[in-house]
């Protein structure tokens, strides 16, 4: 059945997924880095050429193969599974069962929508049991999962359930606060909304516990 412009629109808007699973093809890795930029380069000079382009001008002529390598080895690297941050776990020796909180870190991220860039920050916290996590790997999980065309909400599960699986506790709570310049600089071309999302489980279903983490993100203590 074909599909119309604007139930292409439509959906879109809608962010409609079937599983916090990025939708990935079965061969998705079956060819090499390499022969993806190669591939990628080919077809985007041949959008440029469609735009009215000269790719024999030099500022031009080598824009098909940079884009080729930022989509596959830097904007989009976090979609192959080799990628995934070594996490690095300790035994919770010390008995810590307080909350840990790592703020504002960044996000920078496209929107698999129109694949234009969603940029802003992420508060991770969660309650030790029997494990703790390398501060550093927490900020990579972020990064890694950012660093492919995404949704939002589904980026907020994904590095849920990923540290939830890793820590081995249920408490952990993400807020994503950011700007889509799909929104921004396209259609209503708002320049100043945000889209905030916010995804939970374990103690953090609790309105209280809840709130010492906003208490703590939104007055951070000055350590200046």
């Amino acid at each position: 059945m074909k599909i119309t412009k604007e139930e292409i629109e439509s959906i879109g808007d809608a962010h409609i997924s079937n599983s916090i699973e990025t939708p990935l093809r079965s061969d998705a890795f079956e060819k090499s880095d390499n022969d993806k930029i190669e591939s990628i380069k080919y077809h985007f000079s041949e959008i440029m050429k469609e735009l009215g382009l000269d790719l024999t001008d030099d500022s031009l002529s080598g824009t098909p193969y940079r884009v080729a390598k930022m989509y596959v080895k830097e904007l989009f690297y976090g979609l192959n599974p080799k990628n995934h941050p070594k996490i690095s776990t300790f035994e919770n020796k010390y008995g810590y069962q307080k909350m840990l909180v790592e703020q504002n870190i960044t996000i920078d991220s496209a929107c698999e929508h129109h694949f234009l860039p969603i940029v802003g920050t992420a508060h991770v916290g969660y309650i030790p049991k029997d494990k703790v996590i390398g501060l550093s790997k927490i900020n990579r999980l972020v990064d890694y999962y950012a660093h492919r065309p995404q949704v939002q909400e589904r980026l907020c599960l994904q590095i849920l359930k990923d540290l939830q699986q890793t820590l081995g506790t249920e408490d952990v709570i993400i807020a994503i606060q950011a700007k889509h310049l799909c929104v921004s600089s396209r259609g209503i071309k708002d320049k100043s909304s945000l889209t905030t999302t916010i995804e939970y489980g374990g103690k953090f279903v609790e309105s209280d516990i809840r709130k010492e983490f906003f208490e703590v993100v939104n007055k951070p203590f000055d350590i200046a």
